[in-house]
């Protein structure tokens, strides 16, 4: 991949917004593009090879699975976004997973090493760094607050209110939700199982705040923004 790819792929990532040139070309000979296909996993590697990863494009599903194979969906990754090892130790946490949730998803990686010297490097991406870690850490919270006070119902309509606003697009009075997540990747997110999603969805679909298909999923600015 051309040095030019990865400059723009660079520059247009949130991480990077307020680098100036010179550091980005820098940073440009040590980023590998990855085109990823749906349902694909992606290795985090390890020690001084372990790697942290930019969403340039596409959907990314980080989660992990207990010996009985049952799984829990940490988070729902889109654009703009990142993964990997955050916390530049060397050693990702070995349970964890990513997988591609949509065909064509575009990733930047770098080994830590160098992700380390670039933030050492670029103060304006260290900033943007430690902001997006936070918030993280501030989306962690609040679904584990959702686990303790809210009841199941509660929980789906956060988190599609939260989905459609970080990934849905307006239409007329709608807001609309390419559809790419499966009922069990929403039961496995909010800790319930695939047949009450199917139930709870009916039931918001039946009282009129929402329609969904295999392909979409439609709401009213009432259930988005309220």
């Amino acid at each position: 991949m051309s040095l030019e790819t990865n400059y723009l792929y660079l520059k247009s990532h949130p991480l990077c917004a307020d680098m100036d040139d010179e550091k980005l070309l820098q940073l440009c000979s040590f980023v590998k593009v990855h085109h990823v296909c749906r349902n694909e996993f992606i290795d985090y590697g390890e020690g001084v090879y372990s790697k942290v990863y930019l969403i340039i494009k596409g959907k990314i599903k980080i989660a992990e699975a207990n010996d009985l194979g049952d799984e829990l969906i940490k988070d729902i990754l889109t654009e703009g976004d990142l993964f990997g090892d955050l916390c530049l130790t060397g050693n990702p946490d070995s349970d964890e997973y990513a997988e591609a949730l949509t065909g064509n998803t575009i990733l930047l990686s770098m080994h830590v090493t160098d992700f380390k010297k670039a933030l050492y490097n670029a103060p304006f991406m260290a900033l943007n760094y430690a902001n997006k870690v936070s918030n993280k850490l501030r989306k962690l919270e609040g679904r584990h607050a959702d686990l303790v006070f809210k009841d199941a119902k509660a929980r789906l309509i956060r988190f599609i209110k939260d989905w459609a606003r970080t990934d849905g697009s307006r239409i007329g009075n709608k807001i609309v939700l390419n559809n790419y997540l499966t009922h069990s990747d929403i039961a496995g997110f909010i800790s319930t199982s695939r047949q009450s999603v199917n139930v709870l969805l009916n039931e918001l679909r039946d009282s009129g705040m929402l329609f969904y298909n295999r392909k979409q999923i439609e709401l009213t600015d009432s259930l988005v923004w309220n």
